[in-house]
């Protein structure tokens, strides 16, 4: 559309029509813009609305019996992608366990998009009746924000959490984020350390994933879960 303006030797009939056709396509252009941005404005809102409702499922479906572990976690927490919320990976803890998860969400304040649902937004509520372990579950939702926003969150949420035992387990290495994973684990690892709290890098383990080569299988939850049930047991 703008060689239109270029043509500069034609009647002024002509000029005209192509003045008028290049507002039509403006025009046209604009509502599209226009209703886009309303579609994706609609489906980020039911994006969240249904992330909500698989936080809620996850977070009546406590298993167990015996100390009462809460896990703070993201969408593998919850089990986005099952059939059934219930068999997420912290079905495979020992103990009572009780999930606070929340898809998409992070260390970072900034990791989701769906408001203020970071892990140090959440904590309070989770630990609210108590504790005897805290797994911190996440990293895969802070690939694309700074190392400073990672650490701030990290901190907040230490905060939150105060003198409770903590178990921080990384992220794992999802081929769909494969290449940012191994910084946010380092990351991670080192900010533990310095706050107290153990660690558990997963990037070691070779899961099955499904499609969006991002959340896990069945099979990949139960090796997941496995795998920080065995960390658990080894903190005593």
């Amino acid at each position: 559309m703008p060689h239109t303006f270029l043509v500069i030797h034609r009647g002024a009939t002509s000029v005209r029509a192509r003045l008028l056709t290049t507002a039509v396509c403006l025009f046209v252009a604009a509502s599209l813009l226009t209703l886009w941005l309303s579609d994706a404005s609609s489906a980020g809102v039911d994006g969240c609305a249904r992330f909500e409702q698989v936080a809620a499922a996850r977070l009546t479906a406590d298993v167990g019996s015996g100390e009462r572990v809460v896990v703070v976690g993201d969408s593998y927490s919850v089990g986005l992608g099952l059939d059934l919320a219930a068999d997420s990976w912290p079905s495979r803890l020992p103990g009572r366990v009780h999930v606070s998860g929340f898809s998409g969400s992070g260390f970072s304040d900034r990791s989701s998009g769906c408001g203020r649902v970071s892990f140090a937004d959440r904590a309070a509520r989770a630990v609210r009746d108590g504790a005897d372990l805290v797994v911190v579950e996440g990293g895969l939702n802070d690939v694309d924000r700074t190392d400073a926003e990672i650490r701030a969150g990290f901190a907040r949420l230490m905060g939150v959490l105060g003198d409770l035992p903590v178990l921080v387990v990384g992220p794992a290495d999802a081929p769909a984020r494969s290449s940012a994973v191994p910084h946010v684990d380092d990351l991670l690892a080192g900010l533990a350390e310095q706050h107290g709290a153990s660690y558990l890098s997963m990037m070691g383990l070779d899961l099955p994933y499904l499609d969006d080569r991002l959340h896990l299988t069945p099979a990949g939850h139960q090796e997941f879960g496995d795998a920080v049930a065995d960390a658990v047991a080894a903190l005593g």
